[in-house]
């Protein structure tokens, strides 16, 4: 071979050389590329997902997670483990996605994909749980080893739904996903937990009754139980938060002896007393009333209609009342929070001025011309009588006792129970925030309001303001590829 030869062939470059252009070892060459390419892929999607890299550009950014999310993920102090329960080739994208991102944000979050069918363990581990949902596919398990507590998620809880009035049913408006874990999140990892006790025995709003109620509660980190005080075993503490709610039989003495003991230690109470309930025949409970200031008027709140503002739907025992300030209300009313929906209510006495032991305010007003009907006597018509009181009445009251012993004890009236009963009210209306801080506030505080927002269900509809972009794209595009086309032809023509 000619020394120039040689020379030209070792000039030439590689992707020119034949042996690489033909045969075998082309071949091998683009194995090992492809290979190469496919490592380097699951090596960049297993960083990708480990440290959360992956962009969120959908409409309503679900899977991107708030800084209220990230600093709860930043104090976490015990390891958290979520299983989620998907068939393979039935996930939700969009929810494991933000798994990854859970888990990438903080190492104490780990989380695994299993088939609630093929892991029979897990309904025998997670059984009897407080909750009344059951470990089933679709679901999320929460779970805190060093607590030994655990959240079930079913699909329906990351959910949020809106009436349509018009068609007069429930829409799916939101999806809260981010939410609902992190709340479980804290639930499970809450060294104690704030107890709810609803008080039965007397005719009280039962387990059924406030199903609506222990779910909000409960998706707000408060533990919800049913007592008996006739119980031997039932202890009230402090820390605890009393519900009595609309009864229609009498405490008996010794109920009567524990919730005093229990107020004087500084227990804290929630009463419902709906317009029917026999308040004047149990006089051991008017006591309970009277020991905070309360006196319940007997007969139900009818709106006038010359004030169609302060009732709904043309209907004068629907109530719409005026929420005041007070120190538990504030932020409700500054915020603009304060529409509530009361069907049927009882009204109180207008609390005289308060001394050093007894504080009394008043939360929720009537119209200045509504008026009380006394349906006792037989007559059942909601037209005005002219002996009828006349407004404005006080509808929820707000009550602070100095105990024997120096301790605060505080009490909430609401003379109307189906604005924790009823979801319909609670959809409708700010309830469901007035309730949460009704009960943060007789917990002193314990719970936590993450106060994550639920992100958009469905994508808006697009504007012209919103298509302007998109056309100019659809115009330019083409014209850009036939202005390159005649770049690249034209000269080749001349030649």
């Amino acid at each position: 071979m000619k020394k120039s030869d040689k020379q030209k062939r070792e000039r030439t470059p590689l992707w020119r050389n034949p042996r690489l252009r033909y045969g075998s070892f082309s071949v091998l060459v683009i194995c090992l590329l492809i290979g190469a390419l496919v490592a380097l892929n699951f090596a960049m999607t297993a960083l990708e997902k480990k440290n959360g890299w992956r962009v969120d550009y959908s409409f309503n950014a679900v899977t991107t997670q708030s800084e209220t999310t990230l600093d709860v993920l930043a104090q976490l102090e015990h390891p958290v483990h979520i299983y989620a329960l998907y068939t393979k080739g039935q996930e939700d994208a969009q929810l494991l996605e933000l798994l990854d991102r859970y888990a990438a944000a903080s190492d104490l979050v780990t989380w695994e994909q299993t088939d609630a069918s093929l892991n029979p363990g897990l309904l025998t581990k997670f059984r009897g749980t407080t909750s009344d949902e059951t470990v089933s596919n679709d679901s999320l398990i929460v779970y805190c080893e060093d607590t030994n507590r655990w959240r079930i998620l079913s699909p329906l809880d990351f959910l949020s739904l809106s009436l349509n009035y018009d068609e007069g049913q429930y829409e799916i408006a939101g999806l809260k996903y981010e939410s609902e874990l992190t709340s479980a999140i804290v639930y499970v990892t809450r060294e104690t937990i704030p107890r709810v006790c609803i008080l039965q025995g007397h005719g009280e709003l039962d387990e059924s009754g406030t199903s609506t109620l222990k779910t909000l509660l409960e998706s707000n980190n408060f533990s919800v139980e049913y007592i008996s005080l006739l119980d031997s075993d039932t202890e009230l503490t402090s820390d605890d938060l009393l519900m009595i709610l609309s009864p229609v039989r009498d405490l008996m003495d010794t109920e009567l002896t524990k919730i005093t003991e229990f107020i004087g230690k500084g227990g804290n109470i929630l009463f419902t007393c709906d317009y029917t309930d026999p308040v004047e025949d149990m006089p051991n409970y008017s006591a309970l009333l009277r020991s905070y200031g309360i006196n319940p008027l007997k007969g139900i709140v009818v709106a006038s209609e010359e004030e169609s503002d302060t009732y709904y739907d043309n209907v004068r025992i629907n109530l719409i009342p005026t929420m005041q300030s007070t120190d538990m209300t504030l932020d409700l009313v500054q915020s603009n929070a304060d529409t509530l929906l009361l069907t049927g209510c009882r009204a109180f006495e207008t609390p005289e001025e308060s001394d050093q032991n007894l504080d009394v305010s008043v939360l929720l007003t009537s119209g200045y011309k509504a008026y009380l009907r006394d349906l006792s006597t037989g007559n059942l018509s909601l037209s005005q009588e002219a002996d009828d009181a006349i407004g404005p009445f006080a509808l929820a009251l707000q009550c602070r006792r100095v105990t024997t012993d120096g301790y605060i004890s505080k009490a909430v009236v609401l003379g109307c129970s189906t604005l924790l009963t009823s979801s319909q009210v609670q959809a409708m209306t700010d309830a469901q925030e007035f309730i949460v801080t009704t009960v943060q506030y007789l917990a002193n505080g314990a719970a936590i309001d993450l106060g994550i927002m639920a992100k958009t269900a469905v994508r808006p509809q697009l504007s012209v303001r919103a298509t302007t972009l998109g056309s100019v794209i659809l115009v330019t595009l083409p014209l850009l590829v036939v202005a390159v086309a005649i770049a690249v032809l034209l000269p080749r023509r001349r030649k």
